[in-house]
């Protein structure tokens, strides 16, 4: 067996560089594209690097990767770290299990659906619930949508397309829905983009007017997405009302909750997300809002059912032992998939799922911080409304697609900048549950001291416009 301990002492000796990086410059030098290649030596090559020079490269990657963790990083919907939830993924990357069978999984079999069981609970979902672990958000759109096609029409699995489906979404939801209608056979040119009202919402008169329109064209109405959190105003549409139809026109409902859907585990926040156990199917990320790290995708569906139907497939090679409760790869996407579920479960069970509510609050309480901060300060205008963690603002009128791209390529700070309606700004995301009011303030101090060291900023936006 091959002795690893030097490797652990290395990754150690790796990981205290990484910490005192992140302490000393919270934003990592960066390199222009066009120039990597020739900044740091990352060919491979045939013959072996010794120790010490693989180890000063790894050092010099280290030094030059983004830092997602620090408190000067609000570019993503995710940010900061959880301990314990990264030591329940060094030791998924130390068994090396693979989540299809019981018989390569064992104890992690259990330990994925107690994280399932507890979710379905949370939401309200009923004892035939279940779920699974995809790749990210976007699969787990996929995986939904797969199986509101499949229960609108059990023979496309077999037979393909025999009726012209419809899917029905946000303007303001996550991409993947366009992919996803391509993939599913649905067809991009079949999903209608429902609009939202002023604070981002899908509004349901609209969804319910467009619903009849396809029915009376001959379409069948399929699958509804609605969004808990949108990726650039974090809003929550009214999933109690979208239910409401679904239920009365026998469509599939699914809640995105990739972004902000951990509000169920917050008493306070919980109501953001209300009729959610009415939906067919939910997902939420815990890399996002929870803080594990990536990827930690969670697809909970009302009924087992579905997840049996549209996944399942005999493989006779593969399952030889125990029932199809303990074999995950019969209600999964893949076959092969990496346990993603343990890093989730050392930080649930070490904090309690009151402390991932504490988790939860944090940021929404980090949000409040900015918004007090952005009201109080007649040099910002503020485009986000309340209940939301993604903080859209405008300073001085400067250009926010040039103010965010400034303030990277110096390494001040990393933000994103987004649009809603006719309105561009910069999005400023307080995912980061490690982070106090001190580290937001600190945020905006950077900001205006950069600005004040650059006043070639302000009025620029001006000058485009009137050039335009």
């Amino acid at each position: 067996m091959p002795d690893i301990s030097s490797d652990l002492v290395l990754f150690n000796e790796l990981v205290e560089v990484l910490m005192n990086e992140e302490e000393q410059h919270p934003v990592a030098d960066r390199i222009d594209s066009d120039k990597l290649y020739d900044s740091i030596d990352l060919s491979l090559n045939s013959s072996a690097m010794v120790d010490e020079e693989f180890k000063a490269v790894l050092k010099e990657v280290i030094v030059s990767t983004p830092k997602t963790a620090t408190n000067l990083f609000f570019n993503q919907l995710f940010g900061g770290r959880q301990g314990k939830a990264v030591l329940g993924d060094l030791l998924a990357v130390m068994l090396n299990n693979s989540m299809y069978t019981y018989k390569v999984a064992g104890p992690q079999v259990g330990i994925e659906q107690e994280i399932i069981r507890q979710s379905c609970n949370l939401i309200g979902y009923g004892s035939n619930s279940n779920g699974t672990f995809p790749t990210g958000g976007s699969m787990s759109n996929y995986m939904a949508l797969i199986m509101a096609r499949d229960a609108k029409d059990p023979n496309f699995r077999s037979k393909g397309m025999s009726q012209p489906m419809v899917a029905y979404t946000s303007e303001e939801s996550h991409y993947s829905n366009a992919k996803n209608a391509s993939f599913a056979g649905i067809g991009r040119d079949n999903i209608r983009y429902i609009k939202a009202d002023s604070v981002g919402r899908m509004i349901p008169a609209l969804l319910e007017e467009q619903i009849k329109k396809d029915i009376n064209d001959g379409f069948v109405p399929t699958y509804v997405n609605a969004t808990a959190g949108t990726t650039v105003l974090g809003a929550f549409d009214p999933v109690d009302k979208l239910a409401d139809i679904t239920e009365k026109y026998g469509i599939w409902l699914h809640v995105d909750g990739a972004y902000c859907g951990s509000v169920i585990f917050s008493n306070k926040y919980k109501h953001l997300v209300k009729g959610i156990e009415r939906s067919d199917s939910f997902s939420y990320n815990a890399h996002k809002m929870i803080g594990t790290p990536m990827t930690c995708s969670i697809i909970l569906v009302n009924d087992k059912k579905h997840l049996h139907d549209s996944f399942s497939n005999d493989a006779d090679y593969l399952y030889q032992t125990d029932g199809d409760d303990f074999n995950l790869g019969k209600t999964s996407f893949q076959c092969g998939r990496r346990n993603d579920a343990l890093k989730f479960w050392t930080l649930w069970k070490s904090v309690g799922t009151n402390g991932l509510e504490q988790i939860v609050d944090q940021q929404f309480k980090l949000a409040d911080a900015a918004l007090e901060y952005i009201r109080s300060n007649p040099d910002y205008s503020l485009y986000s409304y309340d209940d939301s963690i993604s903080i859209c603002f405008n300073y001085k009128n400067i250009d926010p697609t040039l103010l965010c791209t400034e303030l990277y390529e110096n390494q001040i700070t990393v933000v994103g900048f987004g649009a809603f309606n006719e309105d561009t700004f910069v999005r400023f995301v307080t995912i980061n549950a490690n982070n106090e009011k001190e580290d937001i303030l600190n945020f905006f101090n950077v900001l205006e001291e950069f600005v004040a060291k650059n006043p070639n900023l302000i009025g620029v936006e001006e000058v485009v416009q009137e050039s335009l």
